[in-house]
């Protein structure tokens, strides 16, 4: 089972065989996880606070899946609109992970619903093997932890979760490429042995 989360949709896929047995798409990634951030700030903010920092940063310095060990906050500075003066505004990693659950849930739910709809014995394998993280939704904090404590699944980031899914294509590409030439090499030779045979007859 490979769970991919990437900026605008998260995709699920059981594989066996070269080929993808189930699967399961969700309209939520990482810019899901960035507006709710946004969200949470604007209800945070007083009225009349300019544009805070970038929520993709708060994400990264304090956004987490899972309860972490410590507890840590961050501060978001910005300039008040009306009195033009320096503001500052702070936001807890407990708050944050509040904000960032939604979403959580309904990537995990989309997981169980794929686990579902796969065939026991492939469901088997998958407990053995664990699931593969890939796509840079799957380096929020605690996010493999979140997984296996939901599915009781052994959960793993994949080599390079940020870009082994377009490499991966560059690879599929490449072989499809590949597969592609020896395919019309042996229906040309297939052809002139065709030739062959009725010239002589």
């Amino acid at each position: 089972m490979v769970v991919d989360v990437g900026g605008g949709t998260s995709e699920v896929a059981v594989l066996s065989m070269g080929g993808i047995v189930v699967s399961t798409s969700m309209r939520v990634g990482g810019y899901t996880l960035d507006e709710a951030i946004g969200r949470l700030r604007q209800e945070r903010a007083p009225p009349g606070r300019g544009r805070p920092a970038r929520p993709r940063r708060v994400k990264l310095r304090i956004g987490s899946a899972y309860p972490v060990e410590e507890e840590t906050t961050t501060e978001i500075r910005g300039r008040d609109m009306i009195s033009g003066l320096p503001t500052k505004l702070e936001l807890t990693s407990d708050e944050v992970r509040a904000a960032l659950a939604p979403t959580l849930t309904t990537t995990v739910n989309g997981v169980k619903e794929t686990l579902d709809r796969t065939p026991p014995e492939l469901a088997s394998d998958i407990s053995s093997h664990g699931i593969v993280l890939a796509g840079g939704g799957s380096l929020l904090k605690g996010f493999a932890e979140l997984l296996r404590a939901e599915t009781g699944m052994p959960v793993y980031l994949a080599d390079d979760p940020l870009t082994c899914v377009v490499r991966g294509a560059g690879e599929a590409l490449a072989e499809f490429g590949a597969s592609a030439r020896a395919s019309k090499r042996r229906s040309q030779l297939g052809l002139r042995q065709t030739r062959m045979v009725g010239s002589a007859g």
